[in-house]
């Protein structure tokens, strides 16, 4: 390759390594100022993709057209100098490289700082999605907000006696103080005990009422709709079906866990309350859901 042509294919090159290293700054800066802003998913993974698409380019074209030297073999009789000659060859060589083309110092410099302003930039925006992580959840998912002694509410806050719940009557109730919490709902069902499959309620309970949570074990969905002669639950969303008496076990539908079942009792006035927790955690399922015990 002519020297010429040489000089005008370095130039190039300096030239688009430079501008990859400026669009992924400033793709960087772009992605950390749409988020402070208040976020955009989509804008976020452009720039983010931009910011990766400027730091390669520019690393391509740098390593492979400025750094990159051509293979120069020329054919001669082994003659090999000491290693003394051969430093002071080498030293004198990249001296005399440095007198014939002085801009390549200059020119390292200048893509290094951008290299490092745009790693800089890259690591920076990488960084901020350890900022939306929020505070981990704790025992949150393994407890509710029923405790022994919770008095059992309806919607309105009124607390709910055994024989308002008739043969087939559903009622969606909370602890008393907690009304509208999605967490704790739960359903109060009328049921027959004599079609309980053995083993079918596991938790303690009053004669004639089982109380499951509301929240479906697959997606957290509210379970709502009651078929008291199939005597099954079932979830809008996704058509879990569960066994009213058999422990509301799954018997269709994507979700493979029962409905947790609540303990109930009764206090002096006749009104029903918990002995306790939900027997398992509820709504779906998580990454240490079987680590047992409640945090």
């Amino acid at each position: 390759m002519a020297a010429d042509d040489r000089d005008t294919t370095i130039r190039r090159a300096t030239r688009a390594a430079a501008i990859g290293f400026a669009v992924a700054i400033a793709s960087a800066i772009g992605l950390v100022v749409v988020y402070v802003a208040g976020g955009h998913t989509q804008l976020e993974g452009l720039f983010l993709f931009a910011a990766f698409a400027g730091t390669t380019v520019g690393l391509v074209v740098w390593t492979k057209v400025l750094i990159a030297e051509p293979d120069l073999l020329e054919e001669r009789p082994p003659m090999r100098s000491s290693q003394e000659d051969r430093a002071a060859f080498e030293h004198a060589y990249l001296e005399a490289r440095e007198v014939r083309d002085p801009d390549i110092a200059s020119r390292r410099r200048f893509l290094s700082r951008l290299l490092a302003g745009a790693s800089a930039s890259l690591a920076l925006a990488l960084g901020l999605p350890f900022f939306s992580l929020g505070a981990p959840p704790g025992g949150q998912l393994f407890r509710t907000n029923w405790e022994r002694g919770s008095r059992v509410v309806d919607f309105a806050g009124r607390p709910v006696r055994a024989d308002m719940v008739g043969p087939g009557g559903v009622i969606t109730v909370f602890p008393e103080g907690h009304t509208g919490d999605g967490q704790s709902a739960a359903l109060l069902i009328g049921i027959d005990f004599g079609r309980i499959v053995e083993g079918g309620i596991t938790a303690e309970t009053v004669p004639g009422i089982v109380c499951y949570s509301k929240v479906c074990t697959h997606a957290g969905c509210p379970v709502g709709l009651y078929r008291e002669e199939a005597a099954e639950l079932l979830c809008p969303c996704h058509q879990s079906k569960f066994a009213v008496y058999d422990n509301a076990r799954p018997i269709s539908g994507p979700t493979t866990r029962p409905l947790p079942q609540l303990p109930l009792g009764t206090d002096d006035a006749g009104f029903l309350v918990a002995l306790g927790d939900f027997e398992a955690p509820v709504g779906p399922e998580f990454w240490n859901i079987q680590r047992g015990g409640r945090a």
